[in-house]
């Protein structure tokens, strides 16, 4: 079983964490990790780009000319797409981008992707994380004693605290997710995964299986 050290508040290492294999000792899946995240952001594309075809332009309801005697070419609308402020052949019109992904490929990629933090080792576990109030200088403060201040990190919660995320939000690099917020491209975009000891079983209950 993979072995990590386990830390508290202070920075100070108070012992070894034993994780479970099926979670954080997983054969590194290359392909399925990149189709998670692919289809991840491809989920956060809006399209909403939008273009008018020639029905949908205004004006352009009578003839310009006559057909035959003028000498110029024949047309039947100024909102052809042949003139300037008409409509826009096969342009962009809002659709999903979104791709289907299964459950078991999320679980595979999260746990490939843990075991793959866990081997270099930027998976850090931390007892606890105290904090009273908002305090974006104590949370700066607990990055700098587990020697991670200025690198991307996320910190993982077992629930939601309210504290804990208002005194990460302004610091650069560093954000926070609650164990059902777990997700390939947060992990990926981060150096390093600050998880807590309590989410630690959560996170090996959500992904065996």
């Amino acid at each position: 079983m993979p072995q990590v050290v386990k830390y508290n508040s202070d920075g100070k290492q108070i012992g070894d964490m034993e994780l479970s294999n099926r979670v954080f000792d997983e054969i590194i899946n290359k392909s399925v990790v990149h189709q998670v995240v692919t289809a991840q952001l491809s989920k956060m594309r809006h399209g909403m780009a939008s273009t008018k075809t020639r029905s949908e332009v205004r004006g352009g309801g009578r003839k310009p000319w006559r057909q035959k005697g003028t000498g110029r070419a024949r047309h039947g609308s100024i909102r052809s797409p042949l003139w300037v402020g008409g409509g826009i052949v096969f342009g962009p019109k809002p659709r999903d981008y979104s791709k289907k992904i299964s459950r078991k490929a999320k679980k595979v990629a999260l746990r490939s992707i843990l075991s793959d933090k866990v081997k270099a080792g930027n998976l850090l576990v931390i007892e606890d994380i105290n904090i009273e109030k908002p305090n974006t200088r104590e949370m700066v403060e607990l990055l700098k004693n587990l020697k991670l201040e200025g690198a991307k990190v996320v910190i993982i919660l077992p629930d939601k605290d309210t504290n804990v995320y208002l005194s990460a939000r302004n610091i650069p690099g560093v954000k926070t997710l609650v164990v059902e917020a777990l997700n390939a491209y947060d992990l990926l975009d981060n150096d390093y995964v600050v998880v807590m000891q309590e989410a630690i079983e959560k996170i090996e209950e959500v992904l065996v299986g």
